[in-house]
């Protein structure tokens, strides 16, 4: 007796439940795995955008807040580090390397950092990656900007054209823009699925120069503007920065440089260590993730309970189903396993739809991500935590179609002790 095709077989006899049954199980299956696999691709994704790097230091704020607007173009710098506490540090005898970068200005929603050289140098990401140009050379001049990838495929932009940056950080067109000062596109990043992607990189000179005319954040009046043309790198050393990245020349460095920079009597800053933030992070989102799983795991509970529910209402129902079974010689033990085995092959069916749907959903997530904030998810398709949580899914299915196979089982048992009428 073949009972995997009367189990297939009686599945579709009743369709309607079993797709209603199936489509619950698989929401919510897809629900449980999506926030393991979204937990783990945004760690994956987050701890890959830079590496390398010791320390971040900027200007007293959150730890928090200095991580993101320095790394992934979230929130804003609330204040500056002047240029010469930064050349202090650069000349510090404990550090290897530093990175300036100064922010502020963005064109068409995208940001726009000011830094030198020593970014495309020393800047790395996942693990040892460093950045690479796919046309073009790095910014050296004043007016030279390079693009990062999705910016140049964003806008459509390509080498020679030119760029009018924007005042401030805007999700569209700049409302006070440097008309007079347009900057020329001379490189295209390649791609790195982090937020470099999202942003445009002009020399610090570059950034001065665009604000040189300008009195306390105010674009200069017509007629007071200082033309592009006159302007000389030498004569455009900036005042500020918003902040620097850090290596130290041995590890054991870093804590006691660290400790210097927060207690600097002479500007207040902040220096973090990157990994220890991210850490951070990941502990302020743990209730979130909690909640989120929790909520996952009830609405399968709910699917199962409506498996069970529809298989105990049918079961008065198939008495004459069962009746046959009994008489072509399927035992009580036989119904037993054909009921658990429905039960099982519907929550297995509905965890492989599950599946897909938060495939094809992530994969979704993914791409807006990656185009809003240039944040890459981790293309891992399958892992230890998302083949446990999918094993259990099938464990509660067995344990959940155990109970309507159970009663079969005593209905059968029963009705074949009862005399014939």
């Amino acid at each position: 007796m073949n009972l995997a095709r009367i189990a297939w077989a009686s599945l579709l006899s009743r369709r309607a439940a079993s797709l209603l049954t199936l489509f619950s199980i698989a929401i919510s299956v897809a629900l449980l795995i999506s926030v393991e696999r979204l937990k783990q691709g945004a760690e994956e994704g987050f701890t890959g955008a830079i590496s390398q790097t010791d320390l971040i230091v900027g200007g007293r704020t959150g730890p928090l807040n200095l991580l993101l607007y320095t790394v992934f173009n979230l929130g804003t710098a609330s204040t500056q580090v002047g240029i010469e506490t930064f050349d202090k540090y650069k000349a510090h005898p404990s550090v290897d390397w530093v990175i300036p970068i100064s922010l502020g200005d963005g064109h068409r929603g995208f940001r726009v950092v000011a830094t030198d050289a020593s970014f495309k140098e020393h800047y790395r990401f996942k693990k040892d990656r460093q950045i690479e140009l796919k046309d073009g050379v790095w910014s050296a001049g004043i007016w030279d900007v390079v693009l990062g990838g999705d910016v140049a495929r964003s806008l459509g932009y390509k080498l020679g054209d030119k760029v009018v940056l924007a005042h401030g950080v805007t999700s569209g067109e700049g409302i006070l823009n440097h008309d007079d000062k347009p900057f020329t596109v001379v490189g295209i990043m390649e791609p790195t699925g982090t937020a470099l992607d999202q942003s445009l990189y002009i020399t610090l000179e570059g950034m001065e120069g665009i604000h040189v005319d300008w009195k306390d954040g105010a674009m200069p009046q017509p007629g007071q503007e200082i033309a592009a043309a006159s302007l000389k790198m030498e004569d455009l050393r900036p005042h500020n920065i918003t902040a620097f990245f850090l290596r130290t020349k041995t590890r054991i460095e870093t804590l006691r440089l660290q400790r210097e920079i927060n207690t600097d009597t002479a500007e207040p800053l902040l220096a973090i260590i990157p990994g220890v933030a991210l850490g951070e992070l990941w502990r302020s989102l743990g209730h979130v993730e909690s909640a989120l799983r929790g909520i996952s795991w009830l609405v399968l509970i709910t699917g199962l309970c409506t498996l069970i529910v529809a298989l105990l209402t049918s079961l008065g129902a198939r008495r004459r189903e069962m009746a046959i079974l009994r008489a072509v010689g399927a035992g009580p033990a036989h119904i037993m396993a054909l009921l658990g085995l429905e039960a099982v092959g519907l929550v297995g069916l509905g965890a492989l739809l599950g599946y897909v749907l938060q495939a094809a959903g992530f994969w979704a997530l993914g791409l807006y991500l990656k185009a809003e904030y240039g944040v890459v998810l981790s293309d891992a398709i399958f892992s230890v935590g998302q083949v446990k949580l999918f094993a259990g899914a099938l464990i509660l299915g067995l344990v959940a179609g155990l109970i309507p196979a159970i009663s079969a089982f005593r209905m059968s048992v029963r009705d074949g002790l009862r005399p014939p009428a």
